[in-house]
């Protein structure tokens, strides 16, 4: 028996080695700083975990195994959110290594019922449906997406526009199997495998290259927007208290005044929550003159994150997706939303986006609404706790002195990682996307490396340019290739301009988003239905 033989048969027959292995693998295989590229683990990261799965073991040995692979996985990728908040980094890093569990062990009944092939042929299925019917409901981080791991590997992944985020995951299953089958088959199964392998690797590149080939002659004559992004670096620890506002106010205002003097850019962007209070409250209405006098004086629009506060009358209750929070000095409810607005010069009221994909634990707590008192159990961060949670998905028009009307996405830091959320808005018509966040939460840590890789997925999905504007960075322009076309570095007080190109075309996947994940679905339901008919005949 040959070294490689024994080591398959070692990892078959070993308890916890393969846990281990496509722990640390696929771990590794997610997006960390930019100087390091281990993508490619991801393509052979279940194999020994699946090697494993060939002996009978009681299902409760089994669950042990994965949970610690999973756990493990979920550690390593991420670890940086115990930065912000040490109770729920680890309440979510044990979480997510459940929910991730769940798919393997659709797996171990279908292996029971119908066998091992069977159940491999199933996995790819059972796994992006479970991907994307985790990502539909409140308690999803739905960051481990598998397909997410290839976010930086921007040339192999560019028919994520016909499959989205969710086709990649399909390839990185069906291919960590193909690598089983090779290793374990007869002769005629390696020889398929190995000819499969190369298939999948070839597709997607020759796609790229002609995609690629095909869109650039055009890029020259294609409309452009002048952005200018403003990073302000300034510590999220700190800004929240009323005595630093017009110190922070003063701030933006030195640094988007010097920069639209010297780039003369149509829209200018803060990042999320730039002005921490309710500028457009009564008790405000000065600080929003003041911006508005500013407005006009650069003659330039201004997309902003800001706390945005909705007062109900006394008496009568928020939407009933929000519980609401009541001031008992005026007797009236009210709700607080992290938001976005856009102002132009002039006095139309401003266009306003409520942000509507939430942080689990730390900007809101899932399914407080049906039970109000779930609220206590918030890991709250400095100035962000129990936002309402927006309901429209709002775009944004910009009037252009050469363009006319432009429309645009405002996503809100965390939403970059919803394929569907992101599909909504182009398909209303956003011509370019822009992201606001602060990541300053993570210090130095991949975190923020990681949620920009994520991002360049949307922009690839739906080949809409995208213009991201951090508090402490990472500030960058994407095009719809993925690609990062400029960008600042991170924890310095800096701006950044670009002309953002807009498109107006749908791709197959932001006409059809939710294709392929239904259609994985009902193949699910199928094969379970199968293998139950075909124990019932046994």
């Amino acid at each position: 028996m040959t070294s490689f033989s024994l080591t398959v048969k070692k990892l078959i027959h070993s308890r916890f080695l393969p846990s281990l292995w496509s722990g640390t693998l696929l771990g590794l295989s997610f997006p960390s700083y930019p100087f390091i590229h281990l993508e490619l683990l991801a393509w052979v990261a279940l194999v020994p975990l699946l090697l494993s799965f060939q002996r009978d073991e009681p299902v409760g040995e089994f669950f042990r195994r994965v949970y610690l692979s999973m756990l493990l996985f979920c550690t390593i990728s991420l670890w940086w959110v115990s930065l912000a908040t040490l109770p729920g980094g680890v309440l979510t890093i044990i979480a997510q290594a459940f929910f991730l569990t769940l798919p393997l062990l659709g797996f171990y009944a279908l292996k029971r019922l119908a066998g091992f092939r069977y159940a491999l042929f199933a996995l790819p299925f059972l796994w992006v449906a479970w991907e994307w019917l985790y990502m539909q409901q409140d308690l999803s981080l739905g960051w481990l997406t598998l397909g997410n791991s290839q976010s930086a590997l921007s040339f192999m992944i560019q028919y994520a526009d016909l499959t989205g985020v969710w086709g990649i995951s399909f390839w990185l299953l069906s291919f960590n199997i193909l690598v089983l089958l090779a290793v374990t088959g007869n002769r005629r199964e390696v020889i398929l495998s190995v000819s499969a392998m190369v298939m999948m690797i070839a597709l997607p590149l020759l796609y790229s290259t002609a995609l690629f080939y095909q869109e650039s002659p055009s890029e020259r004559d294609i409309a452009k927007l002048r952005i200018t992004l403003i990073q302000p670096d300034i510590d999220p620890h700190k800004k929240w208290g009323i005595q630093h506002s017009s110190d922070i106010m003063e701030r933006y205002y030195q640094l988007t005044g010097r920069a639209v003097r010297e780039n003369r850019p149509e829209l200018v962007i803060w990042p999320e929550t730039a002005i921490p209070f309710y500028i457009l409250d009564s008790p405000y209405a000065a600080d929003l003159l003041s911006l508005r006098s500013s407005l006009r004086r650069w003659n330039t629009a201004l997309l902003t994150g800001y706390s945005d506060i909705v007062r109900y009358p006394e008496g009568s209750l928020p939407r009933s997706d929000n519980p609401g929070k009541f001031d008992t000095a005026l007797r009236q409810p009210y709700e607080t939303y992290n938001a976005s607005m856009l102002l132009v010069p002039g006095e139309r009221p401003p266009q306003i986006y409520r942000k509507m994909r939430l942080v689990p634990f730390a900007e809101r707590v899932p399914y407080v609404e049906y039970l109000p008192w779930l609220g206590n159990f918030t890991f709250s961060l400095a100035g962000i706790s129990s936002w309402g949670r927006g309901s429209e998905s709002t775009v944004m028009e910009l009037p252009s002195a050469r363009y006319g009307k432009v429309l645009t996405a405002n996503i809100i830091c965390y939403e970059s990682i919803f394929p569907g959320l992101v599909t909504g808005f182009v398909r209303k018509g956003a011509q370019f996307l822009t992201l606001v966040t602060n990541d300053g939460w993570y210090s130095t840590s991949y975190g923020p490396y990681q949620h920009l890789a994520i991002g360049r997925i949307r922009c690839i999905e739906n080949r809409r340019a995208m213009a991201r504007c951090a508090n402490t960075g990472l500030t960058v322009f994407i095009d719809k290739f993925g690609r990062i076309t400029a960008e600042l570095p991170w924890w310095q007080e800096l701006t950044l301009t670009a002309d953002v190109p807009l498109e107006s075309r749908l791709t197959f996947y932001t006409r059809n988003p939710d294709l392929l994940p239904k259609v994985a679905s009902v193949i699910s339901v199928v094969l379970i239905g199968v293998a139950f008919f075909r124990r019932g005949k046994r």
